[in-house]
């Protein structure tokens, strides 16, 4: 019975932590077998990544957002530093170095 070919897996594609356990598994159970499994692994990989959301800029934006479509308020490019101090907050221009 011929055998299927198997997909190349290209490597220059593949993390820094993928192409670890591709190795890992080439080593623990073989070249074939290893690069089959980590086939079958890597197709049922989940491939969104979800990066946490920080509350406090969401809400900092939330209110924001308000203030600049009623043009109550104008953000340059370089944007404001919002920095926490003693009972109050400090907001100053950034610069455009």
């Amino acid at each position: 019975m011929p055998r299927k070919a198997q997909p190349k897996i290209d490597l220059r594609s593949l993390t820094k932590g993928q192409l670890r356990k591709l190795t890992a598994l080439k080593k623990s159970v073989g070249d074939e077998i290893g690069e089959k499994a980590f086939a079958e692994w890597l197709a049922t990989d989940d491939k969104t990544v979800v990066e946490p959301v920080d509350k406090n800029a969401r809400l900092i934006a939330e209110a924001i957002e308000g203030l600049i479509g009623k043009n109550k308020l104008i953000v340059p490019n370089c944007g404001y530093l919002v920095k926490r101090g003693r009972g109050r907050v400090i907001v100053t221009r950034c610069d455009s170095d």
